[in-house]
């Protein structure tokens, strides 16, 4: 009976080390940096890595826009007003006479 119990202990022990064996070989695939897991990983840390970089960019570019767009605006709300101003003033004019034709001393 100790014999067949040893024999059990030393199978078992044989399919325990086998499944480690498969298991390591598995692992070590899937873990390797140009075919497996890690590759995959490594690619994309390396796109997510562009990505900020690009992004950084952009938003560097949407602030630099935003600030001329700022300034554009102002400038023409200025221009604006001077022609309100421009065209109120024509009006007060006498119907025969254009801002043209008399220049004011």
């Amino acid at each position: 009976m100790a014999f067949i119990a040893d024999i059990l202990l030393i199978a078992g022990s044989l399919s325990a080390a086998l499944y480690c064996v498969v298991l390591s070989r598995r692992l070590g695939r899937l873990c390797n940096l140009e075919h497996g897991m890690g590759g995959a990983i490594s690619a994309l840390s390396a796109q997510v890595a562009d990505l900020n970089a690009t992004l950084g960019r952009a938003r560097a570019a949407a602030t630099n826009s935003t600030a001329t767009l700022s300034d554009s605006t102002a400038r023409a709300e200025e221009a604006a007003a001077k022609l309100e101003l421009l065209l109120a003033s024509c009006h007060d004019l006498p119907a025969g006479r254009t801002a043209g034709t008399e220049r004011r001393q």
